[in-house]
């Protein structure tokens, strides 16, 4: 479970994303935000 919840809280906010164009999903939203 601790296993589990850090590969989702953790991990995949944190691994770039090619469908985000190869940015971290707080990166993206980041820039979403910005522009």
């Amino acid at each position: 479970r601790e296993i589990f919840e850090f590969i989702e809280v953790f991990y995949n906010r944190q691994r770039m994303h090619s469908y985000l164009g190869y940015l971290s999903p707080v990166e993206f939203e980041a820039a979403a935000k910005a522009a």
